[in-house]
């Protein structure tokens, strides 16, 4: 991508305030990129404190960009980096709910309630926890998007991936109802469902739940039925949340967009 002083073609998020949790690297950095590209103020959550001190000096001299080391999957650490996010830049106009991931390979007939709930905070309770503080903001400004970040397991699902899959379609649900108490306020609120990414977290193992042992193995299945054949990009994830949160974006209020190169068919 260009540098952070470039806008991005028909973009204008000047004076906008965006919170990305997950963004020090894949899809969460890449939407962080291209909305500080875009004019907004961009504030990320990671726990990588090598990753963040990169960005840091990569972005930090715009003068709009803050990284908070802090926990997705706890209450605290989501609340508590919005009220971060808003000391800093002023009160939010745009939510990425994008943390989370697969965190275990465990058949449902042995899941521990550990696991479980691991996964139920990371996913769905990390959205929901993030969802409704910043609703606390928009609702008085009355507008607002939030653009949750789901998965294609969200309209589909696989073995011993469960808790992925159930959070993914709780997220999507989520998303539905919320849009509905909220999109007459001019608040948007949406979910993204990308299929493969190739990203980091892919090149560190991201097919061991599913029994793969190498990436060209994740790549060859999780395409197979896609019509483009291949993985999609970040910055084409990156691209799409930038159309959500521009003015024509309201219009997908509770939806729920696949961006997986033509895997779910709906």
């Amino acid at each position: 991508m260009g540098s952070i002083q470039e806008r991005k073609s028909g973009s204008d998020l000047e004076g906008r305030v965006a919170f990305i949790s997950g963004g020090t690297r894949g899809i969460g950095r890449a939407i962080a990129e291209t909305l500080l590209q875009a004019g907004a103020c961009v504030a990320i959550t990671g726990r990588d404190a090598k990753k963040a001190e990169d960005l840091e000096q990569k972005w930090g001299e715009t003068g709009r960009f803050l990284v908070i080391e802090a926990d997705m999957s706890t209450k605290d650490g989501v609340e508590k980096s919005i009220d971060q996010t808003e000391a800093k830049f002023g009160l939010l106009n745009i939510a990425v709910l994008n943390a989370g991931g697969v965190n275990n390979s465990t058949p449902i007939a042995v899941m521990s309630d550990e696991e479980w709930e691991f996964e139920l905070n990371l996913n769905l309770n990390h959205t929901f926890w993030g969802m409704r503080r910043a609703l606390q903001s928009m609702l008085p400004q009355k507008s607002g998007r939030i653009i949750a970040v789901s998965s294609i397991e969200g309209k589909h699902g696989k073995a011993n991936v469960a808790g992925y899959t159930a959070n993914k379609h709780g997220i999507n649900g989520l998303v539905k109802a919320a849009a509905r108490e909220v999109g007459k306020e001019g608040i948007g609120v949406m979910a993204i469902c990308p299929g493969i990414v190739h990203t980091d977290m892919l090149e560190r193992g991201g097919g061991k739940a599913l029994g793969l042992n190498s990436v060209a193995e994740v790549l060859e299945l999780f395409t197979a039925n896609t019509a483009l054949k291949r993985a999609v990009t970040v910055d084409e994830i990156a691209d799409f949340v930038l159309f959500l949160c521009g003015s024509t974006g309201l219009a997908f209020a509770g939806g729920t967009l696949s961006i997986d190169g033509g895997d779910a068919y709906y």
